[in-house]
């Protein structure tokens, strides 16, 4: 795993380009999903190393005093220490955030499809071409 989460640049995990059409906003929830899913498996590594590294830096401040070093050090790696676990609590509440969010753009896949699939099929299914999605509210009056 790398130590580096950076984003990828140019690409956004799901477009927002307004193309409202049921495949379209099926597409942008599933690679919604999958960012976050991504991003969960990300977020659990980089917890675990940061936790593993707060460790270890505790364990070397400790081994630093015992060799009788500047107390400085000490308290300087001792802070490393603290801030590594300062830091890992923070990835845990993003973790969980981004896990909510997966299950929340899933959800909402599977429930626009309940709701839309078959409208979509019936509009797909015809010769003649529909009003787009909004064109009987926008002329509403």
């Amino acid at each position: 795993m790398s130590s580096e989460l950076a984003p990828q640049q140019g690409k956004a995990a799901a477009s927002t380009d307004g193309d409202n059409r049921y495949k379209a906003v099926q597409h942008k929830l599933k690679t919604l999903g999958k960012a976050m899913d991504d991003a969960t498996v990300e977020l659990e590594g980089l917890l675990r190393n940061m936790r593993m590294n707060a460790g270890r830096s505790e364990r070397l401040a400790v081994d630093i005093a015992d060799a009788g070093l500047d107390p400085k050090f000490v308290h300087m790696t001792n802070s490393v220490s603290v801030a590594l676990g300062g830091a890992a609590v923070e990835v845990r509440k993003l973790h969980e955030t981004a896990q909510d969010v997966s299950g929340l753009a899933h959800q909402t896949k599977r429930t626009h499809s309940k709701l839309y699939e078959a409208l979509d099929d019936v509009r797909s299914g015809r010769p003649e071409t529909t009003p787009k999605p909004g064109f009987f509210v926008r002329r509403g009056g």
